[in-house]
């Protein structure tokens, strides 16, 4: 049976995000980095079981709400997976850019699911450019 999940515009708080960050087997952060990162986020959605309150999935925006947008951490619980919750939080964020951002914003992320984000006009970069990363110790 398919779970009623409600999105709500609201960024997690730091426990909330760490924890379904590693539901999902995501790359761990650490605790001082999600409180001093988390309030600086351009926007957010939840998306929250119904019938239990808990919330199952998560993305947000981060950069600088005007010329450049960067769409992370997608999350979905893993027993939520595969019921359209994913396609329901990017719509949700999707439409927070179309309304908010100015004509010839950059909007990137990291795409680490195959054939997700393409339904929303995202496309590779290489050859024309890499993506690239530096994790601090």
């Amino acid at each position: 049976m398919t779970a009623t999940i409600s999105i709500e515009n609201q960024v997690p708080t730091a426990a909330l995000f760490l924890a379904l960050r590693e539901a999902a087997g995501m790359a761990p952060r650490s605790r001082e980095a999600v409180e001093q990162g988390l309030p600086n986020s351009v926007f957010g959605v939840l998306a929250v079981h119904d019938q239990t309150g808990d919330v199952v999935g998560m993305g947000r925006i981060v950069g600088d709400d005007g010329s450049v947008y960067h769409i992370c951490d997608m999350a979905v619980r893993p027993e939520f997976q595969g019921q359209g919750i994913g396609t329901r939080i990017m719509d949700a964020l999707m439409d927070y850019i179309e309304e908010t951002a100015p004509p010839l914003a950059y909007v990137n992320l990291m795409a680490d699911v195959d054939g997700f984000y393409e339904r929303w006009g995202f496309a590779h970069t290489a050859p024309a450019s890499k993506g690239m990363y530096l994790r601090t110790e």
